[in-house]
C-alpha cells in the first residue's frame, strides 16, 4: 500500500496565492519527512481553487528539496500544453532526479484557458488522441516526426533520451514502483472520468488516476473496464495485475470522526464555491458545478475522515474493492499550514502503519 498526498495549492477565502503556495510546498517537504511515497500536484489557471499554473514547473521544485519521496503531477492539462515540450521537460526530470517523476496528463475542460493558451477549443474536443501518442511516442523513441493533423514536423533527435542515458549510466534498476526509473522512461498515468478514457489509457497500457469526486463501486467498474480493453488490446495477464493505477481522495485525520468532518465542513465549501464559481468556459457554453456544502458532505463519507483506524480501515476497503493500492489524498482541506502539516505527519504515523 503506498499512501501519497494530493496538492492543489488551493486558495482559501482571506489568503492569497502566496499563502496557498507556501502550504503547498512545505506540505510534500513533511510528506517526505512522515514516510509518504508520493505527492501529486494539480495544475489550475486563473482561478483560486488551485493556484500552481504550472504541475511540472513545481514538481522540479520538490524534487530538489526532496530526496526519496515520488512527485507527480495530477494532471498536466495536456491540450493546453505542446506535447513534445512536456516530453522533453519529464524526460530532464525523470533523468535528474533519479527516476521519481511520474507524469499525469489529462484532458482538463472547455474552459478560457483554450482560448488564452491559443491552442482553441478543438485541443480539446479533437486533438486530445494526438496529443497524448505524440508524448508518448517522444518519451519512448529516438527519433520523432510530427503526422498528425495538429502536429506537424519533420523527423528530429529526441534529447534527451532517459532510456540511453539509464544504459550508459547503468545506476537505475528499478521500475516505477521503486526508487528508480525504468527502461522505459518515465512513467506516464492518464486522468480518466469516462468510459471513452478508461479505454484510451488502457490501449496504451497506461494506468489510471481516478477521481476524488467517484466512490469505490464506480472506481471498481472503471478498473473492470480498462482491463477488459487491456485484454483486447493484447496486454499480457501480469500487464494487467500489476497495473499501478492511482486513486484520488481526501484525507483528514482527528482524534474523533467528528472533529475531522467539522475541520472539512468548515473551510472546504467556502474554497469550492470561490473556486468553481471563477471557472469560466472558453464558448460560453453553459456549465453544472456542484453544490460546495454537498460535495464536502460526500467527499467525507467517502474517503478517509475520521479517526486513524477508521482512515486506515477506509483505504483498506477501498484498496480491497477496486484493486488499487496507490493513493492520492488531499490534506489540506483546513486551510490551515499547521492543521496540514499535522494532517500529514498523522497520515503517515498513525495512519499508514496500521495498512502496512
Amino acid at each position: 500500500m503506498r499512501l501519497g498526498t494530493f496538492v492543489l495549492a488551493a486558495q482559501f477565502p482571506g489568503q492569497g496565492a502566496g499563502e496557498a503556495l507556501h502550504r503547498a510546498v512545505r506540505s510534500a517537504e513533511v510528506a517526505e519527512e512522515s514516510g509518504l511515497d508520493s505527492v501529486w500536484l494539480a495544475e489550475h489557471h486563473f482561478v483560486p481553487y488551485g493556484t500552481c499554473p504550472s504541475a511540472v514547473t513545481l514538481a522540479a521544485l520538490l524534487l530538489g528539496r526532496t530526496r526519496r519521496i515520488r512527485v507527480g503531477t495530477a494532471v498536466t492539462v495536456l491540450p493546453t500544453s505542446h506535447p513534445v515540450a512536456l516530453g522533453e521537460q519529464a524526460a530532464l526530470l525523470h533523468l535528474t532526479s533519479g527516476g521519481r517523476f511520474t507524469l499525469g496528463v489529462g484532458r482538463g475542460g472547455p474552459w478560457v484557458d483554450l482560448e488564452v493558451f491559443g491552442t482553441g477549443l478543438e485541443a480539446y474536443e479533437q486533438g486530445y488522441p494526438e496529443s497524448l501518442d505524440l508524448l508518448l511516442r517522444w518519451l519512448r523513441e529516438p527519433r520523432v516526426a510530427g503526422t498528425g493533423d495538429r502536429f506537424s514536423f519533420r523527423e528530429v533527435a529526441v534529447v534527451p533520451r532517459p532510456q540511453e542515458a539509464l544504459t550508459e549510466a547503468g545506476a537505475f534498476t528499478t521500475g516505477p514502483d521503486g526508487a528508480g526509473p525504468d527502461a522505459e522512461g518515465p512513467e506516464v498515468v492518464l486522468a480518466c472520468t469516462s468510459p471513452a478514457s478508461v479505454r484510451r489509457a488502457a490501449e496504451r497500457g497506461l494506468p489510471m488516476l481516478l477521481g476524488m469526486h467517484v466512490g469505490d463501486d464506480e472506481k471498481a467498474e472503471m478498473v473492470a473496464l480498462w482491463q477488459r480493453h487491456a485484454r483486447a488490446a493484447g496486454r499480457t495477464p501480469d500487464e494487467i495485475r500489476a497495473a499501478p493505477h492511482v486513486s484520488a481522495g481526501v484525507a483528514q485525520i482527528a482524534d474523533r470522526r467528528l472533529d475531522a468532518v467539522e475541520s472539512l465542513q468548515k473551510a472546504m465549501p467556502g474554497w469550492l464555491k470561490q473556486g468553481l464559481d471563477a471557472h469560466v468556459t472558453v464558448d460560453g457554453r453553459a456549465r453544472a458545478m456542484r453544490d460546495p456544502h454537498a460535495y464536502t458532505e460526500l467527499l467525507c463519507g467517502l474517503h478517509p475522515v475520521g479517526t486513524p483506524q477508521v482512515c486506515a480501515d477506509r483505504i483498506a476497503a477501498t484498496s480491497e474493492r477496486t484493486g488499487i493500492t496507490r493513493f492520492a489524498l488531499l490534506v489540506e482541506g483546513s486551510g490551515d499550514l499547521a492543521a496540514t502539516e499535522e494532517n500529514v505527519r498523522r497520515l503517515g504515523a498513525d495512519v499508514l502503519p496500521q495498512l502496512r
